[in-house]
């Protein structure tokens, strides 16, 4: 249905343009905040460190190819203690939203799928994300860290049952109609809303695609349609609630979109098993840490 793919596209469109409307007046907002911004995160309109751009660039390639990019995200900030833990999931979602535009335009492209199953899963997923990103926002580091933790233990978990094949391995379905899709459209908006705590959608959607009969393929352009819905509309409320690191998230934005187009276009495919395992090793590792510091952290109320 070339109508309702251009139709999707022509909304993108709109849907990204009133992102960059809503970053561009914090951008300027912050700058005109002069010297304070340098001292405050969510004003530090600085140019992005090349370890920021580097993390976007490595970490948006990797989920062009089927990685993911939240969970290696946290690993990499964590690291090297780049960004406070409570700004992370508003800088995951503000920073990796345009890099994920132009995966949404490549995979809707190329990749066949029902054109309405993706337009409804989209809307599901974005109504999680709404509810989700409100109550995140304004959540306090230690729920953001235990929040995260036990995210990153179910990311890894998710991980590894795909690289040991103990998941069914999908159909050749491009679409779902009753049950199935009701099952679909719900996931969706679980994901959606876990996606505002800073777990990624790629490896649960395309478990789930697996599970209701889908071709593996499908899980593509849902995975990226429903991101490039879901995120600006998340971040949007990040960003008015101050909940995420401005400079990072440049860096993850400027970094990444040439990633993703050289990931697509140029390489398109990697053996990435060993990745994976790796991926997995330092998610869990990164899952433990982040819990070990939320039981250092006050609880909410406590002085």
């Amino acid at each position: 249905m070339p109508g309702a793919k251009a139709a999707l596209f022509i909304f993108l469109t709109v849907v990204g343009i009133g992102f960059l409307a809503v970053w561009t007046r914090a951008l300027i907002a912050a700058r005109r905040a002069g010297a304070a911004a340098a001292q405050d995160p969510v004003t530090d309109v600085r140019r992005p460190t090349a370890y920021q751009l580097l993390v976007g660039f490595v970490t948006d390639f990797l989920d062009t190819l089927g990685i993911g990019s939240f969970a290696t995200t946290t690993t990499l900030f964590r690291l090297r203690r780049a960004i406070d833990d409570r700004l992370i999931p508003g800088t995951l979602n503000v920073g990796h939203t345009l890099p994920t535009f132009a995966q949404a335009y490549i995979y809707i492209t190329i990749v066949q799928v029902e054109m309405a199953t993706l337009a409804l899963m989209i809307a599901a997923s974005v109504a999680g994300a709404w509810l989700g990103s409100g109550v995140v926002a304004g959540w306090p580091k230690r729920n953001v860290q235990v929040g995260m933790g036990i995210a990153l233990l179910a990311a890894s978990l998710l991980i590894l049952a795909r690289l040991l094949e103990v998941l069914p391995q999908g159909g050749d379905d491009l679409g779902l109609s009753g049950g199935l899709l009701v099952a679909g459209l719900v996931g969706n908006f679980i994901l959606g809303a876990l996606m505002t705590v800073g777990i990624g959608a790629y490896a649960p959607i395309m478990i789930m695609v697996a599970l209701l009969g889908m071709s593996p393929k499908t899980a593509f352009p849902i995975m990226m349609g429903s991101c490039a819905f879901l995120m600006p509309v998340a971040s949007a409320r990040f960003i008015r609630k101050g909940g995420y690191d401005l400079r990072a998230s440049l860096g993850l934005t400027l970094g990444g979109i040439p990633a993703v187009l050289l990931a697509a276009f140029i390489v398109k495919e990697l053996p990435l098993d060993v990745v994976r395992w790796l991926v997995v090793a330092v998610v869990v590792y990164t899952a433990i840490s982040m819990l070990r510091s939320a039981s250092r952290e006050p609880t909410e109320g406590t002085a």
